[in-house]
């Protein structure tokens, strides 16, 4: 299985040839639906990324059919079921990197800041259930926040702090993964993706 540091500089490759425009055919078209789609999956990075329609992880990466494990939900958040399924990918087939990839002018950050301004009254559980996942991220910011400072740059100080917060929930509230973190090499690691660039910024001084 590929280490997680091979894993890393072939997203980092990947997001550079996107947002150069250089990208390659899709991998694996070339046999047939029926050979990619019956063959076993080995997807060598398990990506956590927000359900936003401009933001599709296999094009952003530039990577093809069973390259990576998907998993996308509003802002990026880490629910029961998100940590199910990541850990179900590093288990099954060995996957050794996380990352969780947020992007700038997200619009579940945005909404958290504005029920978190102007509270909903009769807002849907399922939609107070996220922000609800984004608000312990952002509180404190919003009470630091100035008048005189631009609401841009809280939403973007906003998007890279509840990355951070989906990457330490997954990296602690866990026992397997961080088994697995201890044991067999897997890296969980936030990143942020600009709409206006293409590029992918991997945060807190990764190698």
């Amino acid at each position: 299985m590929i280490p997680a540091a091979e894993a890393l500089e072939r997203l980092r490759v990947g997001n550079q040839r996107f947002a150069e425009r250089l990208t390659l055919p899709v991998a694996g078209l070339d046999r047939g639906r029926e050979a990619v789609l019956g063959a076993a999956q080995e997807p060598f990075a398990i990506i956590l990324g927000c359900s936003d329609s401009r933001v599709p992880a296999e094009l952003v990466f530039d990577q093809g059919f069973g390259d990576l494990f998907v998993i996308r939900v509003a802002g990026n958040i880490v629910a029961p079921s998100q940590v199910g399924s990541i850990e179900f990918a590093a288990a099954r087939f060995q996957t050794r990197l996380v990352v969780v990839l947020g992007h700038t002018s997200c619009g579940a950050i945005e909404a958290t800041l504005e029920e978190l301004r102007r509270p909903v009254a009769q807002q849907s559980p399922n939609l107070r259930s996220i922000v609800d996942r984004i608000r312990p991220s952002v509180e404190t910011l919003l009470e630091n926040h100035r008048p005189d400072e631009a609401d841009d740059d809280l939403i973007a100080l906003a998007v890279r702090a509840n990355v951070r917060a989906s990457v330490n929930h997954l990296r602690h509230g866990s026992a397997l993964l961080e088994s697995l973190i201890a044991s067999n090499g897997l890296r969980i690691v936030g990143a942020e993706y600009s709409l206006t660039t293409g590029r992918v910024e991997f945060l807190d001084g990764i190698d």
